[in-house]
């Protein structure tokens, strides 16, 4: 666990950018390299406003064989049809290139959108404090410092009911482990997001550790043994996906209506979206 005098922190009280190019392990730089020039060469200098890679890899604590690549793109116009075909196009390319990664997925929005007021606590947060600038113009720069506030935790993930219709869709149709392995990785990852930054400002910090994340949860449930186990649980299956119904049936019909009528009584709801 970080020490308990940083949690994520600058010396000001703003939340550090978690990432940075010197901390990709030594097995992932030749996939992030790839990355970087297969981005630049499908959307090209008209079309592509900057990339950004996120997650385990940018914060050093991948594991070959286990970890995903995580991206993002920002376009200089609204995306089409076409620029994410050209996205999944490329996932499935660097997901199948390199033994290193456990499959890749790349967010794509413009940079309008990005910077916009309107999601200027959730995904602008997103890109000045958990993405790390592959190419072109770094938008944080044009972004506020951020601390752990409520604003934060609300705009974040105060949407958490809209993903269960969703989820339970995609879980009474998977019929493969594959399926069931990919819908509980993020499955998990969200809700341990969710819990995390439910207790996130009253903790005063900023974690993307999955098992740290649930053991902040628990210093502010002890009462709530069974969610504790259940958050547990969703930060191994974020780290290690499963296959077993069990697993997707505790997440998705357990924790995840609990989790987001708490987040919803504790900070609200989200401005909703167009």
């Amino acid at each position: 666990m970080d020490d308990e005098d940083d949690r994520g922190l600058n010396p000001d009280g703003t939340i550090r950018r978690e990432g940075s190019p010197g901390r990709v392990p030594a097995p992932f730089a030749p996939v992030v390299e790839a990355a970087r020039t297969r981005i630049a060469g499908t959307f090209g200098a008209a079309r592509l406003h900057s990339a950004y890679v996120y997650g385990s890899i940018p914060r050093g604590t991948a594991v070959p064989g286990v970890s995903d690549l995580d991206l993002l793109v920002a376009l200089r116009g609204a995306p089409t049809a076409a620029d994410a075909a050209a996205v999944r196009a490329l996932e499935a390319e660097l997901d199948a290139a390199f033994d290193q990664i456990d499959g890749v997925g790349a967010l794509l929005h413009d940079a309008a959108t990005l910077t916009s007021r309107l999601e200027r606590h959730d995904l602008g947060f997103f890109v000045a404090c958990l993405c790390t600038p592959l190419l072109g113009e770094d938008l944080a720069a044009r972004l506020p410092a951020y601390r752990p506030t409520p604003l934060l935790a609300r705009e974040t993930n105060g949407d958490l009911g809209l993903a269960l219709p969703l989820w339970r869709r995609r879980a009474a149709g998977a019929v493969t482990d594959a399926e069931r392995r990919a819908l509980s990785r993020g499955v998990a990852r969200r809700l341990v997001r969710t819990g995390f930054t439910l207790v996130m400002p009253r903790w005063r910090g900023w974690t993307s550790d999955l098992a740290e994340s649930a053991e902040v949860f628990a210093r502010y449930y002890p009462d709530r043994p069974e969610r504790i186990a259940q958050l547990r649980l969703a930060a191994r299956t974020g780290r290690a996906p499963s296959a077993d119904p069990a697993v997707l049936t505790t997440l998705v019909e357990d924790l995840a209506p609990w989790l987001a009528a708490e987040y919803l009584a504790v900070h609200g709801e989200k401005a909703p979206r167009p």
